[in-house]
Formats: structure tokens, sequence, C-alpha cells
């Protein structure tokens, strides 16, 4: 019997295991991204309970008085510090310790907006937010544009932010801080777009690694922050003070 095969068969076999290999990575994919989300709005509602529940309390209106506030104040830059540099010394384990802990840490921290702001306009802003970085992440997801290019751009506004932000301690100005509020509020919608369409690209790179599970923490803590401050500058513009 002559040894041979039909091309047509041939070719229809390779389409058929791309097609299958195409399939899985999108069902991975699609898991990976969810795993980020679910983090990182499991983050941002535990960040919301402890907030609402220490203000509620009594106990943010007199630690807030007091040195203590620092602490409050300058934990969850910690951790967000030992997770960005200490990423691949730790294990997925710890670094999902880490997230959870910083998450509550920064609810210790936003719980001063209930001591300013009223409930009503807190929970209008939080909906307007959650609508906004929806929209954007979808974008950053969906789109064919590359967005790196405005990585940098974005990195260097938001240190331009911080510097404003210090000097505004000391002047004090209105004006100053309704400029890096609305500056602000730029700046994490376009990085919500670009960190979206970052750790979406990621996912080639860990994907079948035992990095993928710290991967989804940082991705999950980076759309955190992302959102996060948006709702902070936006609560500049649309907070009722009580």
């Amino acid at each position: 019997m002559a040894n041979w095969s039909d091309p047509r068969t041939t070719a229809a076999s390779t389409a058929r295991v791309g097609g299958a290999r195409e399939a899985a990575f999108d069902a991975g994919l699609r898991s990976y991204m969810l795993s980020v989300y679910n983090y990182m709005a499991s983050g941002v509602l535990l960040t919301g309970i402890v907030a609402l529940l220490f203000a509620q309390s009594g106990l943010a209106a007199q630690v807030l008085q007091t040195p203590l506030r620092w602490l409050i104040i300058l934990a969850p830059l910690a951790f967000v510090m030992v997770l960005s540099f200490g990423i691949n010394r730790l294990s997925t384990g710890t670094a999902q310790i880490l997230f959870w802990a910083f998450a509550t840490a920064m609810g210790l921290s936003m719980s001063s907006i209930f001591l300013v702001y009223t409930g009503e306009s807190i929970a209008m802003t939080f909906f307007a937010t959650a609508a906004a970085f929806a929209g954007l992440s979808l974008f950053g997801y969906t789109t064919k544009k590359d967005l790196s290019a405005f990585g940098t751009f974005l990195i260097m506004g938001v240190v331009g932010l911080l510097v404003a932000s210090l000097i505004n301690l000391f002047l004090q100005s209105s004006t100053l801080q309704l400029v890096v509020s609305f500056v602000g509020v730029l700046l994490f919608a376009g990085l919500t777009a670009y960190d979206t369409q970052r750790i979406k690209s990621m996912y080639f790179h860990v994907a079948g690694t035992d990095m993928m599970g710290k991967t989804v923490i940082m991705g999950a803590l980076s759309l955190y922050l992302d959102f996060v401050n948006m709702f902070q500058f936006l609560l500049s513009f649309m907070g009722s003070r009580d």
C-alpha cells in the first residue's frame, strides 16, 4: 500500500488542532482575567466594609486625631512596596495574605471619608467610579491599539501629581486642589485601560508557569489602586460634605 496522505485531510486536522489550542488559550485567558477582577473587586469590597465599620464605631474619629494616624496612613504604602519589590521571593499564599492585609489597611486609612462626606455622595461617587472603571477596563481589554506608549507618560504624570499634592499640603490652595483632582481622575482613567492591557499581555508570558498565581495578585493590586485613586479624586468633585 502506498504511504501517502490526503493533503486535504492533513490540512483539516491541522486546522482542528490549531482551533482547539486557540480555544484552550482563550479559555485560560478568560479564567486568568476573571481571577484578577475577582481579587480586585473583593479587595475593594473588603476596604469599603472596614472603612465603614471603623468610622461608625467612633474609633476612626479618635485614632485619626492621634500620632497613630501616620501608621494608618503609611501602612498601605508599606504593603504595596513589599508586594512590588518582593513578589519574586514571596510564595503565592504569602502574596495573597499581604493583598488582603493591604486592603484592610486601606479600609482603616479611607475611613476618614465617612467623617467628611455624606454617605449618599460617597455611594453616588462609588457607582460612578465603578461604571467608568468597567468601561475603561473593557476598552483596555478589547482594543487592538498598543497602549504601552502611554505608560511612561501616565506614570510620569502620577509622579508629578504626588509632587503637586505634597506642595499643596503647605499651600492649602483650593484651586490647586481642584486641578490636582481633575488631573488625577484623567491619569487614573488612562491607567485603568493601560493596566488592563498590560495584565492581559502578561498572560502570554506566565501561562502554565508557577508565576501565574502571583501575577494575578499583582494585576489585581494595580487595578485596585487605579479604582481607589480614581474614586478618591472624583469624590473631591462629587462629594457633599457633612
